[in-house]
């Protein structure tokens, strides 16, 4: 889920009053709290929303959920985010612009300019520089990257790879990033748009691979972000093909002889994604197997939304009308915007969509 930027002058007694709210909220079993709670206070993340609502929150975890939701650490790091600000708070500023490392800062200017050799000989002469990690709070990710992890451009800092970006990856392999380090570039490589526009996605996909990143990590990212060509190469290197992979690929007959076996995890992640996607068949499927219209979708699969939320954003006719039919509540209000379906509908200009959903609306008052 995206984090609530902070403004440019943050007011301390006005996100104290926000944690007050949560807090309020959470006594009303709002179920939209219980989806932020879930997303951003750690307690929660595996917590169904009657064992959210039978806790007994303090103001201390609801300050937590607000400092994560705005992508920090803890209420402590973000007090002094707004108390003390260094280089690294500067948010306005590009990433590596917030880097207050400068040796780190150093290596980052060489892998976007492509000086291997250059690199090389910093890497030689700090031989714990892969293992570093920047701290870069304020976003819902890349706050505490590792050098390697700056290769994918992702977030997009400059808007280009240098072209050599395959020898400077091999030059940061070989100095023995971690496993999570891997990992983690994997995912920034295969959902990110500027490997994909220079032509650099599959060879860095295949390089990170064959030095130990998993391609199971990140299948799912791939498929949510929509980045097909990413999702075939993790495939081809040993990506397994479940539930949510079948979803995205709309290949229903398959999806069909899986979803008996499938687990409750991978039904409600296979939902989220044939909302995206518009598979209205599949929706269909898992509908029938019992997955509920109106569960926010998964950690990680678009969370701040619903189905109906997705469909009605993508304009899905067909599927919004299905998700109706079963139960979609029209009235349930995303996380972070805190819009209706049809709200989302008239963002995105899907007016068809909207119109039926007004219409729905409409229905519903007077039935009550």
């Amino acid at each position: 889920m995206p984090v609530r930027r902070l403004p440019a002058q943050p007011s301390l007694d006005h996100l104290k009053h926000q944690a007050k709210d949560l807090l309020r909220a959470h006594t009303a079993h709002d179920l939209s709290t219980a989806q932020r709670l879930r997303e951003f206070h750690p307690k929660f993340a595996r917590s169904t929303d009657a064992e959210i609502f039978a806790f007994p929150l303090r103001l201390s975890d609801a300050q937590l959920a607000i400092a994560r939701e705005a992508g920090f650490a803890s209420w402590t790091r973000l007090k002094r985010h707004i108390e003390k600000p260094t280089l690294a708070d500067r948010l306005e500023l590009k990433h590596h612009e917030r880097i207050e490392d400068p040796v780190f800062r150093r290596a980052v200017d060489m892998i976007d300019t492509g000086d291997v050799a250059a690199l090389r000989t910093l890497l030689a002469e700090h031989p714990n520089l892969i293992h570093r990690h920047v701290l870069l709070e304020g976003t819902n990710y890349f706050r505490n990257p590792s050098l390697l992890e700056f290769i994918a451009e992702n977030p997009i800092r400059h808007g280009r790879m240098p072209a050599n970006i395959v020898e400077v990856t091999k030059a940061l392999l070989a100095t023995g990033p971690d496993t999570e380090a891997r990992n983690t570039t994997l995912a920034l490589v295969a959902t990110g748009n500027i490997p994909r526009a220079c032509g650099m996605t599959v060879p860095l996909i295949e390089l990170l691979c064959a030095n130990g990143a998993d391609p199971n990590s990140v299948r799912h990212a791939a498929a949510l972000h929509g980045e097909p060509g990413s999702l075939d190469a993790l495939i081809r290197l040993g990506a397994k093909i479940d539930l949510p992979i079948l979803a995205a690929q709309g290949k229903l007959d398959e999806f069909r002889c899986q979803l008996p076996a499938s687990s409750a995890e991978d039904r409600h992640l296979a939902l989220a994604i044939a909302s995206q996607f518009g598979h209205t068949e599949i929706a269909r499927a898992l509908l029938d197997a019992g997955e509920d219209p109106n569960r926010f979708h998964p950690l990680g699969g678009h969370s701040h939304g619903t189905p109906l939320h997705q469909a009605a954003g993508y304009g899905y006719l067909e599927l919004v009308r299905l998700l109706v039919e079963r139960g979609a509540r029209l009235d349930l209000k995303d996380v972070l915007w805190r819009a209706t379906p049809a709200e989302w509908a008239q963002h995105e200009n899907r007016r068809d969509v909207e119109a039926y959903l007004r219409e729905q609306e409409r229905l519903t008052v007077q039935k009550s």
